[in-house]
Order: structure tokens, then C-alpha cells, then sequence
């Protein structure tokens, strides 16, 4: 079976990266836990775009959660051990990992993490681009 690519025209030239990122999107989706937010902050000075990521992390420590960055991508993990001295006679809070993943733009920086009242919040800047206007000058081929 063939694979047809939305971003095949010969008019969209370079995209390729963009349909590999689409690609782990899509693969990354996985199941709804934790549950997250994503909002747009108040610009703060000069600094661009401000998001925020929030997720809730009930019942992880900051040594159970690991925030990292790596080609673009922002993954958030954690790993709670099992107490095996507890005998319990109903469990509805399990302790379980998970892993979340966030493909983040060109430019998107991660400013800092924060773990309150059980809420991991991630900040991410946008720098501001600079427009560019370069001239390409034409040679004369003999």
C-alpha cells in the first residue's frame, strides 16, 4: 500500500521534516492520563509568546517526574514505585507511569517547570523572529 503525502506538491519544497514531526504526533497521541492544559500566558516584556503546559500529577514527588527536551520535542515522564508494605482494602488511586510528549516548534524554548499542589506546569517562550528580507542578486550566465 502507498503512502500518499499531503505535502507533496511541488510547490511546498523542504516540508519533508514537518511530515516526519506529523508522523510522532500521531504516534505520541496514546491515552488521556495525566490530563493537561494548554494556554496561551500574558506576553511577558520583550520575551515573545508565553504557553504553559498543566498537568495534573496528583500524588508524583519531583523525583518521580522527569521534564526533557530533545530534537524538538518535549517529553514529560513519571514513575511511581509500588509500596508493597501497604495493605490495602480498595485500591482506586494506582500508582502508575506515563509518558507525555509534546513536539514543539522551531524557536519554542522551555523557560522552567514547576510542581504545586499537584500540577506540573511547564513554561515555553516564543521568541519574536526577526522578519528577514535578503536580496539574492542575479548573475549574468555567459
Amino acid at each position: 500500500m502507498s503512502r500518499t503525502s499531503l505535502l507533496n506538491s511541488p510547490l511546498l519544497l523542504g516540508f519533508d521534516e514537518i511530515e516526519r514531526v506529523l508522523d510522532r504526533v500521531t504516534k505520541g497521541a496514546g491515552d488521556g492520563y495525566p490530563p493537561y492544559n494548554i494556554e496561551r500566558i500574558a506576553e511577558d516584556g520583550n520575551d515573545g509568546e508565553m504557553l504553559r503546559i498543566t498537568l495534573a500529577v496528583a500524588g508524583f514527588t519531583q523525583d518521580q517526574l522527569d521534564v526533557a527536551v530533545e530534537d524538538n520535542q518535549l517529553t514529560i515522564r513519571g514513575k511511581q514505585d509500588e509500596e508493597n508494605n501497604r495493605v490495602y482494602l480498595h485500591r482506586g488511586i494506582a500508582a502508575r507511569q506515563f509518558q507525555k510528549s509534546f513536539v514543539l516548534a522551531d524557536g519554542i524554548k522551555v523557560r522552567s517547570a514547576d510542581l504545586s499542589n499537584g500540577l506540573l506546569s511547564v513554561e515555553l517562550v516564543r521568541p519574536e523572529p526577526e522578519r528577514q528580507i535578503r536580496k539574492v542578486e542575479i548573475r549574468q550566465s555567459e
